[in-house]
């Protein structure tokens, strides 16, 4: 009878210490799941560097029509799907429509270079944020 209780206290502590390092690895667990992240709606929006005067600014000096699309005549918006991450670096760019003759690549190549940008937030800490932006091209 003593040797089973014994047994029993061994597998009941060690069974308590494996609960315990599982319980306590969760928070660095949830931790890093959340910086992969990506919201939609945020406290704070993302700002592009220097307002959306600078943004404006900054596509205007920075896009190329291209050629194909003058010469075909082709106007219209390209819309633009991007992440702002924590740092203000932009990732994940992609064309959500586009117009062609060059226009979407011209898009995706302006909104991937273009400089940091403040970050979004929630409860003051800067999250990574997913955004929409049309681009116009006109003749």
């Amino acid at each position: 009878m003593k040797l089973s209780s014994i047994n029993f206290s061994q597998k009941a502590v060690t069974l308590f210490v494996i609960a315990l390092l599982y319980f306590a690895a969760l928070p660095n667990q949830a931790a890093f799941a959340q910086n992969n992240i990506v919201y939609e709606e945020v406290d704070k929006m993302p700002v592009p560097h220097g307002g959306m005067e600078g943004l404006m600014s900054y596509l205007g000096q920075n896009i190329k029509y291209p050629k194909a699309a003058k010469k075909k005549g082709i106007e219209g918006k390209v819309f633009v799907d991007f992440v702002v991450k924590e740092d203000g670096s932009i990732s994940d760019v992609s064309i959500l429509r586009g117009i062609g003759g060059g226009c979407d690549e011209e898009a995706f190549r302006v909104v991937s270079d273009s400089p940091q940008w403040t970050p979004g937030e929630i409860d003051g800490k800067p999250v990574s944020t997913r955004m929409k932006l049309p681009i116009e091209f006109k003749l």
